[in-house]
């Protein structure tokens, strides 16, 4: 298992309990082509706007190998839409966010990879979209 993190201070913590971690971004992913057979983002893409999410998700899909598996889970859909501060989010200093409709997210995601499932948890401002994807070519 290898942790990437664009915080210093998280890929520390990581360091600390014994995980090969990095200082990264998606965009610089410093990885040879093809060197996952999976990779795991829960809640970081929701801070990616959606002009960049094209190329976050193709960075992703070249790291891993065909058949390779992604999951993705972020808070939107639903009452969450719009990218830009959110109302709830008491985060010094403000955080970016960028809510997507169901049917937004998976269409950025079937570009590259088969969505093998897609499901909401919860509702309003806890709804959750989860999606296990699977690189095919």
């Amino acid at each position: 298992m290898v942790a990437v993190d664009l915080s210093p201070a998280m890929v520390s913590l990581c360091r600390e309990k014994g995980l090969e971690a990095h200082v990264m971004d998606f965009l610089h992913l410093d990885f040879a082509p093809e060197s996952f057979d999976a990779a795991y983002a829960l809640n970081c893409l929701l801070h990616v706007p959606n002009g960049d999410l094209p190329a976050v998700l193709e960075a992703v899909h070249a790291l891993l190998r065909p058949g390779g598996l992604f999951f993705l889970g972020v808070y939107g859909g639903g009452t969450l839409r719009g990218e830009g501060p959110f109302d709830g989010d008491d985060h010094e200093p403000p955080r970016f966010f960028s809510f997507r409709s169901d049917e937004e997210i998976q269409e950025f995601a079937s570009r590259l990879f088969e969505i093998a499932d897609f499901h909401i948890v919860g509702s309003d401002e806890l709804r959750f979209q989860s999606l296990t994807l699977r690189r095919s070519r």
